[in-house]
Formats: structure tokens, sequence, C-alpha cells
């Protein structure tokens, strides 16, 4: 792939409405941004440009057939050698499409690279909306907590998905005026398309009895990339294969695959290794198994989700902190860390939980549906009072 920096054709629409950028690169800001882009199809004149920091296809085109999504208008091909390459590609590609497109505004979401991209919108003095705002882990091991420091500070509007993270923003100095709390977009999406994650038949094409496997997902790089961690985690997973004598279904990333295979770490029989499934297939497999294990920062969202329509699971995160603690104050989940003792006893009572009909409370601001309409109507408000109180443009 080769970086695109001519983007002299590609152009809005000019029809009068808001013309809108909206950046993404990796599967999650798709899924979660799902509702929102729809949404905002309908009432703004948008370009979707896609960095394509993950390029592999079950991360990414799956998910734009399984959520309905337009294909993006621009693909910016901005995956270097390295993270240095990478980063400055996004930047460099990303400020050559405003210089070309003229946007009235830009949006992204969340802590990867890819949201680096505002930094091109702020030297061109382009209002930027950021959702998921605020998300503090206060792991400095994590890259993406940089990621989210940078582009809270850079953002002229964050939307935030709780309380906590507007606090935090607060604590930044961060104008408070300028910053909401819309709450998650996942239930949006989510609920759009229960229908045919419950319909997915997924277990029959895999082999698998219902409430009879546990579901992995384990693909952070802080998890994969550092051998201490790397090795704890999966000698811990290999342990839970021999504890529960049942298939463990692995949502194996290409990178983590890359990773076990130069490693030539023996996983358990036990443990099946599929490709990246896509976002109907994953989730029927999180209503339906015995426990879910996964450090995917949705994981909150999902179990709160699936709690509040009837479908409540086991969920154990593989991290040793959070960055979404309002789902811990309401016993949405498990926070285990990567040691065996701690994985084995997390999943044990996690179960008993479940079964004992002991789910916890969804977070309330993982169940609104309508954060897409939030959305829309903010950054109608808030580009005029941007360019005005910001930028000074009149």
């Amino acid at each position: 792939m080769e970086l695109r920096t001519d983007y002299s054709n590609v152009s809005f629409q000019n029809n009068g409405k808001l013309k809108l950028l909206i950046i993404v690169g990796t599967r999650p800001e798709i899924i979660r941004l799902a509702a929102v882009i729809n949404k905002t199809r309908q009432y703004f004149d948008v370009i979707l440009a896609h960095t394509g920091q993950n390029y592999d296809y079950n991360l990414n085109g799956v998910f734009f057939k399984d959520l309905k999504l337009k294909d993006p208008e621009v693909y910016m091909d901005a995956v270097g050698d390295d993270l240095g390459a990478t980063c400055g590609n996004i930047i460099n590609a990303s400020y050559k499409l405003m210089v070309d497109t003229k946007p009235d505004a830009v949006l992204v979401l969340g802590d990867t690279n890819s949201c680096l991209s505002v930094i091109g919108a702020k030297r061109l003095h382009i209002p930027i909306f950021h959702m998921e705002a605020g998300n503090r882990c206060k792991d400095e091991c994590l890259p993406e907590e940089t990621n989210r420091r940078i582009v809270d500070i850079i953002s002229d509007v964050n939307l935030a998905y709780s309380e906590h993270a507007r606090r935090y923003l607060a604590e930044c100095g961060l104008p408070r005026e300028r910053t909401y709390v819309t709450g998650s977009p996942m239930a949006e999406v989510l609920h759009q398309n229960l229908i045919e994650i419950e319909a997915s038949d997924i277990h029959q094409r895999l082999g698998l009895e219902k409430g009879r496997y546990i579901l992995l997902s384990a693909h952070r790089e802080e998890n994969i990339d550092t051998e201490k961690n790397f090795l704890s985690l999966f000698n811990a997973i290999n342990t839970m294969a021999e504890k529960y004598d049942m298939p463990i279904l692995y949502s194996c990333h290409p990178r983590s695959r890359n990773r076990l295979a130069a490693s030539g770490f023996q996983l358990d029989p036990r443990v099946q290794v599929q490709q990246p499934l896509g976002f109907h297939d994953y989730n029927c497999l999180q209503m339906n198994a015995f426990a879910v294990v996964s450090d995917s920062g949705t994981l909150p969202e999902e179990s709160s989700f699936f709690t509040s329509v009837g479908h409540p699971f086991p969920a154990v995160c593989i991290r040793t902190s959070t960055e979404r603690p309002e789902s811990l104050d309401k016993a949405g989940f498990i926070l285990s860390g990567i040691d065996t003792n701690g994985l084995l006893q997390s999943v044990d009572t996690a179960v008993e939980l479940v079964k004992n009909g002991d789910y916890g409370t969804p977070v309330p601001n993982y169940t609104d549906e309508n954060v897409s309409t939030k959305v829309v109507k903010i950054i109608q408000s808030y580009v005029g009072v941007v360019n005005k109180m910001v930028w000074r443009k009149f």
C-alpha cells in the first residue's frame, strides 16, 4: 500500500449542509460510530475517511458489511513500516485531505493513532469534536493513554461517555462549557443489530454448544507485545482450559496470531484460534458464552447492554486498569489482571454471580439509544461557537 496524499478529486456535495469530515482507522471506531455515521449522513454533508490502521478484511470490511455502512469516500493507506511512520503518515494525509476538502468540522472517536489526525485540523482552525473524551485508566504503559490526553486537549468540543470522564476533563482544565456527556454510542448500534445478532447461526457453524464454551479476545499491545505479560496471560489461558475442560474460542487478531507463531508458544488443544469474527457472530457468542474473557474496551459497554435486554453474561476483563470505572460502579464486569490465580478466581466469581442472578445494574450511560441525535445537535450547535469564540473568525 502506498500513502495517498493527493485528494484533489475528493469533494463534499456542497448541498448547503454542514460539511463534516469523520476519520476512522480501526474496528472499534467503525463499530462505535456506526449509528452516528448513518445519522450524520442524513443531516450533514459527510466525507468518511479511513486511515487504513486496520487493513485486514476481518478487522475492517466485514464491519461495514454487517453494520450496513456505506464505504468510506477516502482510504489514506497510512500504515507505515513502524509507529513513527504510521503516525506521521496519518497526520500528513489527513492534513492534505482537509486542505483540499475544507470541512466545516472534524469528528473522531476514541484514542487510536488515527485520532492524531486532529493535529492537522487544529493548525487549520477547523472545529474538532471528540467522542469518548475524558476516558482515563491512569496507566502510562498503555499507548492509548497518551493519545487520549493529546486528542482531548486539542479538541474544541469533548463528548464524554460519563460523569467520571467529564470530571477528568475538568481536572485537565478543559472548558466545562464545551464538554458534554452523551453516553456511549454502543447501545444504539447493538439495538439496531439485535435481531441479526440473535439470529446468527455461528454456534452451528463452529459446532459449539450454548453455555459450554469460553469466548476469548486478547489483542491489546500491553498484553501481546510485552514478553512478561504475554507469557503470564497465555499460561493463565492454558490453565483455564485445563480447569474448565471446554472449548475456548479465541477471536485472534493478525498481530496476536503472528506473535503466537513467532514465540512458539503452545496453546492447549482446547483453545481454538479463529479469525476475528464479524459483529453479529461475535455478539451472539458473547450472549451465550459460559464466560467472556476479554481485554476489549467495549466489554463493559456490551455487558451492560446485554444485561439490559435480558441476555446477561459473565464478563471478565484481562487488564489491571480500566477507563470505564462507571461500569465497575454498577458491577458490570470483573477486572482480573493477567495472572493465573486472578483470572481463574475472577471467572469462577463472575460465573457464580450470573448463575445466582446477581447481574449488576446496567450503566444508564451505556443503554442510551439517543446518542447519535445528541451528536448531530451538538455539532450543529457548536461549529459557529468555536469559529467565533476560539478562532475569532467573525
